[in-house]
């Protein structure tokens, strides 16, 4: 056997032609250890698990697989399906702006699937709109290496060039003596680049948290700074599975900066509003239907871009339609580009999400519960799944779009040792200075202010 840890083009992130190759020992007094994952058998198979108290990692290499594309068509059927189904749970439960990637939570729920076993995999599957997960894996990954060849530099029809970046970035990060599943491990490395770092919820899951934090921030270019919500880990926690998206992608036709003035905007309640807003004339494809008209605006090189969909009447009308039907043909018009003076205002917002409720309405309820089955990650402890977190970010301006978005799904111990009960002193209170063994009071008072000297 031989230790190893991953080749990465970014911290997490494997390379797509590289293998995990020898990295060291984890544990030790760092808070995030080195990369682990599977060892000797092959995919699928049993074997002892890895991360136990002795805390090394050892394994033989695991390639990146490359030859999913016959899949890639039924993992984009099943993100499409998903895509509906979680912005219509998130819209719901979030008024006003919402941006959200059902894509980053899609990649990261289906590693938690490769850990899952029994009902608990059947919901998944269900929610997950596919139920071979061979072939997801598969089609998972061509999609990743599909989105991975649309960035870079990218000419656009007038000769001028602009860069795209586009990165999807994963990683796991467990319980430091967890007795983690080889096949768990290797199916992540090879389908999902995701390496496991070893961090110590039951004794610091503060730092833990940080250490997420400081890698999501990386992977979006500071763009999600605190993924997870304090008080969301604790010693109970024993896996956090992350998902990064960034992307950055100037048009292929930037709007004219001095065409942008304050414009009217009508709200959802009739009145009115002038925002900063753009305008110019673009060679675009517009396309429509009932309840709806759409614009779709190419990023350089004409491989991405944003289809802006406005309702004929209400917005809530449009969104009780939407459906993974009616979302391709809305994206997916084959019209013609024609001459368009595309009048649009500039925004940018970001919205943090528990999805939990969502999740559990669409149809994977115990996965949350005492009746979790994911065995596949580890037999040590029983894990449900303690919370769904997505932070999303978004800004359009004449420039182009940048986005960002990261996914944490939480696994919790059902059974062991509970944290500690916390007594907290945040108001004022007495306080009493006093023999222990005869309880004679020797002082007495009380505190409003901690602060007075």
């Amino acid at each position: 056997m031989q230790r190893i840890a991953a080749t990465a083009r970014r911290t997490g992130m494997l390379t797509r032609r590289d293998v995990l190759r020898s990295a060291g020992v984890l544990g030790g007094a760092a808070a995030a250890s080195p990369l682990l994952v599977g060892c000797g058998a092959s995919p699928g198979t049993s074997g002892p698990p890895i991360g136990g108290s002795g805390g090394v990692a050892l394994a033989a290499d695991v390639s990146r697989y490359v030859g999913g594309s016959a899949a890639r068509p039924s993992a984009i059927t099943a993100v499409s399906e998903f895509t509906t189904d979680l912005y219509n749970k998130v819209a719901a439960a979030n008024p006003g702006n919402v941006v959200c990637s059902p894509y980053s939570v899609a990649v990261a729920l289906a590693m938690a699937r490769n850990g899952a076993e029994g009902q608990t995999a059947a919901e998944m599957d269900k929610v997950l709109h596919d139920t071979d997960l061979q072939r997801f894996n598969e089609g998972m990954d061509s999609l990743a290496l599909l989105l991975e060849s649309r960035a870079g530099v990218k000419k656009r029809k007038d000769g001028s060039k602009a860069t795209i970046s586009l990165e999807v970035a994963n990683s796991l990060w467990g319980q430091r003596g967890e007795a983690w599943r080889r096949p768990f491990l290797k199916a992540l490395a090879k389908y999902y680049g995701a390496g496991m770092r070893l961090v110590d919820y039951r004794h610091d899951a503060v730092g833990a948290a940080a250490s997420i934090d400081r890698w999501t921030s990386q992977q979006t270019q500071g763009k999600i700074a605190h993924l997870i919500p304090p008080g969301v880990l604790d010693a109970l926690t024993r896996l956090v599975l992350v998902n990064a998206i960034y992307l950055k992608a100037p048009w292929e036709q930037p709007f004219t900066k001095s065409k942008t003035e304050n414009r009217p905007f009508r709200l959802a309640d009739g009145s009115r509003i002038a925002p900063s807003t753009m305008q110019d004339t673009f060679f675009a494809v517009e396309s429509s239907g009932p309840g709806w008209q759409a614009v779709q605006l190419p990023y350089a090189g004409r491989q991405l871009a944003i289809t802006i969909v406005v309702p004929s009447s209400s917005l809530d009308e449009l969104e009780q339609s939407l459906d993974a039907g009616l979302l391709r043909v809305i994206i997916g018009s084959t019209a013609k580009p024609q001459s368009l003076l595309v009048t649009m205002p500039k925004w940018k917002f970001r919205l943090s999400a528990q999805l939990n409720a969502a999740l559990i309405s669409l149809g994977m309820p115990s996965a949350f519960d005492d009746r979790a089955d994911f065995s596949g990650m580890t037999l040590q402890d029983q894990l449900a799944i303690k919370a769904v977190i997505q932070q999303a970010y978004i800004a359009v301006d004449e420039h182009g779009t940048e986005a960002a978005a990261a996914t944490a799904v939480v696994m919790t111990a059902l059974s062991g040792e509970l944290p500690p009960p916390e007594f907290r002193v945040d108001r004022p209170f007495l306080f009493v200075l006093h023999d222990v063994e005869t309880a004679t009071p020797l002082f007495i008072g009380r505190v409003t202010d901690p602060r007075a000297h």
